[in-house]
């Protein structure tokens, strides 16, 4: 399955620039399997996990010098290490906290070397040992955007079709409902790469659904692994509870049972430095960047994968696939957890993404845009819909209160259409307003 890091660990190859690269992100979103596919466009790859290969971290024991390390390295994986034409990847590198510390050297004293790390927690590494500033790049992975989803079921000519529309014109109608079928079954699969991989294979939604609990599993074990021994019951709790919440205001007495926020709020920051969440934070949005204007203690939250999400509520995922129109019109938490997740996929790779919203702070308005999004040097409100109606009244407050904001833009069922100001674009556009850091990126899944 085609990727869009997969042309961003290209772009990084060939740079004259070339830094050591961590990718990052949650637990079993794909990160080794394509550092894998990658490895094969060098001579060689040479790949240390130390969650299974104890006696490699006592390599970097000794000290940190480059060389010797490489020579030891070789010795130990009984292959070359040639810089230019052997990739050097550590997986699972938080084991190794010492192997993260010598990334500067490698990048200062043998800057030809390909070296790239992961690990399904290593930011909890590096808020231990930190990572040496301007010495290492970092690049961020999420679950497989819907695009992703579209080139790897077989649907590659779609991509090229909401890419290439005239918004001001509709799409064709058997187009639009295909398309909208196939954000009903991305609804149900997730973009959990596994999940994907066996629907691929078997056309049975049940056998991803299987996936998607073992997977969930694999997150609530994990606690103990970062969590101190008495924190894991509260990351239980908001494991089961954070679902139920998506697209509300957060406020830590919604979480069921007598806790308090000074016991969970240590474990929501565990929960987003494994990536398992996402705050969604608000901005007042008179300018750039959106994020100078936040209000830390006022934030939504929103599950890594809109598939788990609904497995954890106890959804019957089957119905996106026998009615999805009518689920449409009754989820829509989803259907905004959905365009959240989009916009991360599609956001800058090289850069830890936040999302904002905004809520009319006057006593008792209810006007709220379920996001703002930075596009070609202009903010732009979006509101979700989940079902075809929907008046946009805080839409149009915000754009009262906010004279340099041009236009506003809704995602829902409906097609493609501009009236007063709001353009509508269907759910599966979300791409159109892909960072131009991902637009190649996403061509190259066509």
């Amino acid at each position: 399955m085609k990727r869009l890091i997969d042309w961003h660990l290209g772009q990084w190859k060939k740079s004259s620039i070339r830094k050591p690269l961590l990718i990052r992100g949650a637990r079993q979103v794909g990160k080794t399997h394509a550092v894998r596919r990658f490895g094969q466009t060098f001579k060689n790859m040479v790949e240390i996990n130390f969650e299974i290969a104890e006696d490699a971290k006592k390599i970097f024991e000794r000290d940190l010098q480059p060389d010797r390390i490489l020579q030891q390295l070789s010795l130990y994986a009984d292959e070359d290490i040639i810089p230019g034409k052997t990739l050097l990847f550590f997986d699972e590198i938080q084991a190794a906290p010492k192997a993260l510390i010598a990334l500067r050297y490698f990048y200062e004293e043998i800057p030809d070397l390909h070296v790239i790390a992961a690990g399904s927690l290593l930011d909890f590494a590096i808020e231990e040992v930190g990572i040496p500033v301007g010495r290492v790049a970092s690049l961020y992975m999420y679950p497989m955007s819907f695009v992703e989803f579209l080139a790897a079921t077989g649907h590659k000519r779609y991509i090229d079709a909401i890419l290439s529309h005239d918004e001001k014109e509709e799409m064709p109608e058997t187009v639009h409902s295909k398309l909208l079928d196939l954000v009903g079954q991305y609804f149900a699969i997730g973009g959990m790469p596994e999940a994907i991989s066996v629907w691929i294979k078997t056309k049975n939604p049940k056998a991803s659904f299987e996936i998607q609990h073992h997977i969930i599993d694999n997150y609530q074990m994990d606690f103990r692994k970062y969590a101190k021994k008495h924190q894991v019951k509260y990351l239980e709790q908001l494991y089961t509870q954070i679902p139920h919440l998506v697209g509300q205001q957060f406020q830590y007495k919604n979480v069921h049972g007598e806790y308090r926020k000074r016991e969970l709020a240590p474990c929501m920051d565990l929960m987003e430095m494994a990536s398992i969440i996402h705050r969604v934070y608000h901005s007042a949005a008179h300018g750039f960047p959106l994020g100078g204007e936040v209000n830390l203690e006022w934030f939504k939250v929103i599950f890594l994968d809109v598939a788990l999400c609904q497995a954890i509520l106890g959804f019957d995922l089957s119905r996106w696939f026998l009615e999805p129109g009518s689920e449409f019109i009754n989820k829509g938490m989803i259907a905004e957890s959905f365009i959240g997740q989009e916009l991360l996929c599609y956001s800058q790779s090289f850069k830890k993404q936040r999302l904002h919203f905004w809520k009319k702070s006057k006593k008792n308005s209810k006007a709220e845009v379920d996001y703002l999004h930075q596009f070609e040097h202009q903010i732009i409100p979006i509101e979700v819909k989940s079902g075809p109606g929907g008046k946009l009244k805080s839409m149009r407050i915000f754009l009262d209160n906010h004279k340099n904001v041009p236009q506003g833009l809704r995602f829902s069922e409906l097609n493609y259409s501009k009236y007063d100001g709001i353009i509508s674009k269907p759910l599966y556009a979300v791409a159109s307003i892909a960072h131009p850091d991902q637009h190649e990126a996403i061509r190259s899944l066509i």
